[in-house]
């Protein structure tokens, strides 16, 4: 079979999916991918996967460019002729759904996430719910991330088929192993994300800045893109006054999870699940997090991290004043509960099966 893959970026795409992606190629089926192109495309046509680059802008809300992206998925798509296609996140989700249901080709859309314009009350959110019922009307299965999106979607009715709950993108638990729990004579804390206002990089940095002046034997590191230019110098005037360390994007975690004590997810995004939390704990690393759907589901209070308040500093500070005093083996069992946790329900091997069996059954 030809099994066609949208998604919105090439790097989550080589290292959320590459499981799946190679499942799939393992089965002998054709895959090819429809995004714009980055360095993990290379990776991934070395697995074995074909490439069609596409005009993808994540954040555009430009119409023409809009049409263009739409365009070039039905142009594609139809020339190919797959017998499946996959897709992830909110455009290919609804842009490639509602043109596999013009061109009668089966789809399995995953929901990693509502979205800010899903979660906003306004005209937005209704045309965004209307585009999301035409998408979804025809799809085979719809894999959703947590079960707040489920419920939501079937809520409002852009939901009237077979769905399923899948744990996330699940964590790789050979790549993300047990990392040996560093001393704790400097308690080390770790933001890993996209630098923007909905992960909660404010209420973290106020955090680190309070947190220092009191605990000098803390470091607070930033891991991840500044996407626009007030976080950019933000985060690098806290870095030269010595408040925070910024490793800017990061290729490979495992090393900085090997230097960390706890990893701190402050976030109100509409989060699908967190993959950072995800692999945190695979880690054997605790995690401090927001009590939100995407979030929730991982944390367990007082046993393999503690819950923060969204966009509350002050009880950000009290969580990670709470994590600073705990004794050094009960830290050190928390990270051991988590990866626990992470072994039990979040294998991606529970995912690749998933994906499978709904391509085989066609």
């Amino acid at each position: 079979m030809v099994v066609a893959i949208l998604s919105n970026d090439h790097a989550w795409t080589y290292n959320l999916r590459k499981e799946v992606i190679q499942g799939i190629l393992n089965n002998g089926h054709r895959v090819v991918l429809l995004l714009s192109y980055g360095d993990k495309i290379d990776n991934l046509c070395e697995m074995g996967c074909e490439f069609i680059d596409v005009p993808y802008e994540r954040h555009s809300t430009n119409p023409i460019k809009e049409i263009n992206l739409c365009y070039h998925y039905y142009k594609h798509l139809k020339r190919i002729k797959p017998d499946i296609v996959l897709t992830y996140t909110i455009k290919p989700n609804i842009y490639g759904g509602i043109i596999c249901r013009l061109l009668k080709i089966p789809f399995i859309p995953n929901v990693t996430g509502l979205g800010p314009v899903i979660e906003s009350k306004n005209k937005f959110q209704k045309f965004a719910i209307l585009l999301y019922k035409l998408a979804l009307k025809k799809a085979k299965v719809i894999f959703f991330q947590n079960k707040e999106n489920q419920e939501f979607m079937y809520r409002h009715r852009m939901v009237s088929g077979n769905s399923c709950l899948l744990p996330g993108s699940g964590v790789n638990l050979n790549r993300f192993v047990p990392q040996q729990y560093p001393p704790d004579d400097v308690v080390s804390f770790a933001f890993v994300g996209r630098v923007v206002k909905e992960k909660g990089i404010d209420q973290y940095l106020e955090a680190a800045r309070v947190i220092r002046e009191k605990y000098p034997n803390t470091v607070f590191n930033v891991c991840g893109f500044c996407e626009n230019e007030y976080y950019k110098e933000k985060i690098d005037a806290m870095a030269n006054q010595g408040v925070i360390v910024y490793h800017g994007m990061v290729d490979d975690m495992s090393e900085i999870y090997s230097k960390i004590h706890c990893t701190v997810l402050p976030t109100f995004y509409p989060e699908g699940l967190s993959n950072v939390l995800l692999e945190s704990l695979a880690s054997g690393r605790p995690i401090i997090t927001t009590d939100r759907a995407g979030c929730r589901e991982v944390v367990d209070d007082g046993i393999n991290g503690f819950v923060c308040k969204q966009r509350d500093s002050a009880d950000l500070i009290k969580q990670i004043e709470k994590f600073i005093s705990l004794p050094y083996e009960v830290k050190m069992k928390m990270g051991l509960a988590g990866r626990a946790k992470i072994e039990k329900e979040y294998d991606r091997n529970i995912v690749v099966k998933a994906y499978l069996r709904e391509i085989e059954s066609i």
